[in-house]
């Protein structure tokens, strides 16, 4: 059994190295927070209108040169035109059901937990299913733009699809920075788990949770995906309550407090340009 979840962590950094993935993000994280109902919605295409998909930032400026990262709410039913990116990213579903793959392929319905990554200049569709659709979607550059597939280019870069089911999560059998008594467990997504290496994954916390998650690296960004949880920085009085959706980010060194509710585990994204140390106060 270790041999095989060994190889599918492999797997996963083998993904991100094939993809070009970054070594770092030299745009430095800091304290801040975005509940949902902070977030700004406009439209991801502004060219289509209300044809298209609702856009709400979390971190960054799409419409910049830089990383960055957003929220994207589909209706129900949405199906897109064939078209490229000028960028690649990298999408986790949130909720509902999307599709993104090649226009003539079947409709690979990926729930919430899900992740895919699209490249730059290889047509496609995107569409959803479900009554609510959400997905996080993160460019490593910028700006964002949505062009005809007539300028479709090979970059090098593969697809990829991965349900949320064929996810591998880890635990403190097979890592060394979880304590044993936490039960948390993560999966890693992409990146090489290297010093100051840009590297993402899902880190699951067991309902009840209490404890503490510290940014030991320049870069820390974390998206709920799942559940709900009470957070708090050290050197903060205010409480936040975050739900799917939200975003949180951390200066290096910066500890924060977290408490998930106790019927329903929750699921962070967390992008890192190094370490981080989540430690359980049960």
């Amino acid at each position: 059994m270790m041999k095989k979840i060994i190889m599918v962590v492999l797997l996963f950094l083998e993904i991100g190295v094939n993809a070009q993935t970054p070594t770092t993000d030299h745009t430095k994280s800091k304290n801040e927070v975005v509940t949902t109902d902070q977030i700004n919605w406009g439209w991801l295409n502004p060219l289509r209108g209300n044809k298209s998909p609702a856009a709400g930032q979390l971190w960054g400026d799409r419409t910049d040169t830089l990383a960055s990262g957003f929220l994207v709410k589909f209706k129900k039913g949405f199906s897109s035109p064939p078209h490229i990116h000028n960028v690649t990213y990298r999408g986790i579903v949130i909720k509902g059901l999307l599709h993104n793959d090649d226009e003539n392929a079947e409709k690979q319905w990926l729930p919430a937990g899900s992740f895919w990554v699209q490249p730059a200049g290889e047509a496609h569709i995107t569409a959803a299913d479900a009554e609510e659709n959400l997905a996080y979607i993160e460019i490593e550059e910028g700006p964002y733009l949505v062009k005809p597939t007539e300028e479709a280019f090979d970059n090098g870069e593969r697809p990829v699809n991965v349900d949320e089911n064929h996810l591998v999560w880890l635990n403190s059998n097979d890592i060394n920075w979880v304590a044993n008594d936490s039960k948390v467990e993560t999966a890693f997504l992409w990146g090489e788990h290297k010093d100051n290496q840009l590297r993402a994954s899902l880190i699951k916390l067991p309902a009840g949770f209490e404890g503490n998650i510290t940014n030991l690296s320049a870069n820390f960004r974390a998206v709920v995906i799942k559940g709900t949880m009470a957070h708090q920085m050290k050197s903060s009085k205010f409480i936040n309550l975050l739900e799917a959706g939200s975003y949180f980010g951390a200066k290096k060194d910066v500890t924060h407090t977290i408490t998930v509710k106790d019927d329903e585990e929750a699921i962070l994204y967390i992008r890192s340009n190094g370490d981080f140390e989540i430690n359980s106060k049960q």
